[in-house]
């Protein structure tokens, strides 16, 4: 084993920067993730493991896509073909012989699952204790609770076995676990990731939720993640692709007048107030909003109706295993039979007065901002109270899928115990794009931060890249466009905005072509090339990228190229037949090294 692996950071930037490098070998990686896991033991985290050789199998015909090499777990509630999915129920377990859409999405693009992870029964709870396969605890105190119900997912990556993972989030399971490891908690709007092959706890209020070690990680999962499938009559169609925004200027983010609730946790209250302060200094306003409508919202998910749906989805299986059940959990679901119909459209009656009653809060903000989680608790506190301190959980994450609402929870620092506290950013449906620019610089404002309980600093990985706003393109330029340079005027014309300057990532060729005027590169992805080339990214209009592109000669074009960073991006690429008679300068690493070793060629290149 090498000392350099041991110590390796799974973020998602470390591990894509250094196979583009060469400097990381994706076999490598994946092994270094089963050493890991070995070493810490499969229980309580893990249900099952995808067997080291099929996950080195999946590697070597994995696609180059903008997850490639990078290891991923999923909550054992979604469907992976050929794996048992239990739900934390052994007597219910069934083996899928397709997998869950987000689960083919992510190897398309290159990700290698490593297994399935434990769970709060039945996604049943928000501290997870509520599972026979053991209990999954805080990986910063171990008398602590993990948050549930996406426990093992959570501790995955927050103890750097895996680089990210899926949960599922209703009631805040993908949030509270995220704050009590100090990672990452991405909920999405629901509809915005594919719920097919996800067996439901509340079918019209799940989401799954996406788990990593900084904003970056999650966002890049996401944009590969989401997307509207016809297979899941609750999908839904996203007004624009997902994608990290930036900020408007005078961001307005709300915050309770009254109604803050801590539990006596005077530790939490003062890092929750920190994280208010660090707002303006980010650029947003403060405005203090009634919190009223959304914390009456909140009691309904599990005092209102929608408990019967967890009835539901499981009815045909507690009729005829009632036994199987957690205590805990059989008590809530089965409980739940005693509901009417005429209770259901009560609650929906209330649920739309309170969403009505939001919608004035709302014009008055643009984001919400709350704890992720007013405490936490040892996991004897919670053996001993599994129902009350449960619900003392949920104050601040059970109202945001019944209000359609989408949610970051990010870290914001420890408690001198030792324990992290998170914070939640929330904003409107289809919004998540936007909290993530949000989220990531609070997130970079608390100092000295790690990621999750790795040694790795959160100030040497990169911050959030916003992408273009819907309706502009980014594109890739490598020579005779870069800036200074003679056709660089075409960009201007054209109102394009540099919005930075980066590498290509590993296996492109590159090469001066023969008889052009003005002297042009040509850039050819054909997996030899090795260290990058320079590129600046640009951003422009659709319209204008349409005239730009019917400016390009051949034999150039526009294709799509892949970044040192992972992600990928329109920009100029070469068609083969124009690489005769052209020489290799790969070796340069970019167009102007290219042109300061010929000082004596003159002339614009």
């Amino acid at each position: 084993m090498s000392l350099h692996l041991a110590s390796l950071s799974f973020d998602i930037g470390t591990l894509t920067e250094g196979y583009a490098s060469g400097t990381l070998r994706p076999v490598a990686v994946i092994e270094e993730a089963y050493r890991r896991i070995a070493a810490k033991g499969e229980r309580p985290v893990w249900i099952t493991l995808v067997p080291m050789a099929q996950a080195l199998a999946d590697l070597a015909a994995a696609p180059n896509g903008p997850l490639y090499g990078i290891p991923f777990a999923v909550k054992d509630n979604i469907d992976v073909a050929g794996l048992p999915t239990t739900c934390a129920c052994p007597e219910f377990a069934y083996v899928p012989e397709w997998s869950a859409t987000v689960v083919e999405r992510l190897e398309a693009a290159g990700a290698i699952l490593v297994g399935k992870t434990n769970l709060d029964q039945f996604a049943t709870g928000l501290v997870g204790t509520r599972s026979p396969y053991g209990i999954p605890s805080c990986v910063f105190d171990p008398e602590y609770i993990s948050g549930g119900s996406s426990s093992g997912s959570s501790v995955a990556v927050a103890s750097g076995l895996v680089s990210f993972a899926l949960g599922t989030d209703t009631a805040g399971s993908g949030r509270v676990p995220a704050a009590f490891n100090n990672i990452v908690g991405l909920k999405p709007t629901k509809g915005l990731i594919s719920a097919r092959g996800l067996v439901p706890a509340c079918r019209t209020q799940d989401a799954i939720s996406v788990f990593g070690l900084t904003v970056s990680d999650a966002a890049r999962v996401t944009a590969c993640a989401a997307g509207f499938d016809a297979e899941d009559a609750y999908s839904r169609e996203a007004p624009r692709p997902f994608a990290v925004e930036a900020l408007p200027a005078n961001v307005r983010v709300g915050i309770p007048a009254s109604g803050l609730e801590f539990f006596g946790d005077a530790e939490a209250e003062r890092l929750y107030r920190a994280a208010v302060e660090r707002m303006p200094g980010l650029g947003a306003t403060v405005v203090e909003i009634d919190f009223a409508p959304f914390r009456d919202a909140a009691r309904l998910l599990y005092q209102g109706p929608w408990v019967a749906e967890r009835l539901a989805a499981i009815r045909a299986f507690v009729a005829e295993k009632p036994d199987a059940l957690h205590e805990v959990v059989g008590a809530i679901i089965k409980g739940s039979a005693k509901l009417s119909a005429v209770d259901a459209f009560e609650g929906f009656y209330r649920l739309a007065e309170l969403t009505r009653a939001a919608e004035s809060v709302w014009r008055s903000m643009d984001i919400l901002l709350l704890p992720t989680a007013g405490t936490t608790y040892r996991i004897s506190d919670v053996l001993a109270d599994p129902v009350a301190l449960n619900s003392n959980l949920g104050l601040y994450t059970n109202f945001v899928n019944l209000m359609d609402l989408s949610a970051l929870a990010v870290p914001a620092g420890f408690r001198p115990s030792g324990l992290p506290f998170g914070v939640t950013l929330i904003a409107r449906a289809f919004e998540d794009g936007r909290i993530a620019a949000l989220g990531d610089a609070l997130h970079r404002a608390g100092p000295g931060l790690k990621l999750g309980a790795t040694a790795k600093l959160l100030a040497d990985t990169a911050a959030v890249t916003p992408s273009p706003p819907f309706g502009r393109v980014a594109v890739a330029v490598v020579g005779a466009h870069l800036s200074g340079q003679p056709l660089n005027v075409q960009l201007r014309e054209r109102e394009a905005r540099l919005l930075r300057t980066t590498r290509t990532g590993e296996g492109y060729s590159f090469y001066a072509l023969a008889g052009s005027t003005p002297a042009k590169p040509g850039l050819v992805f054909d997996g030899k090339g090795a260290g990058g080339i320079e590129v600046e990214i640009w951003e422009m209009d659709e319209a204008a990228f349409g005239s730009f592109v019917a400016l390009i000669p051949p034999p150039l074009g526009i294709g799509s190229l892949r970044l040192a960073e992972g992600d990928w991006v329109k920009g100029f690429l070469c068609e083969p037949h124009g690489l005769e008679g052209a020489r290799d300068i790969t070796s340069y690493g970019g167009w102007r090294a290219w042109l300061a070793s010929k000082p004596a060629a003159g002339g614009n290149p």
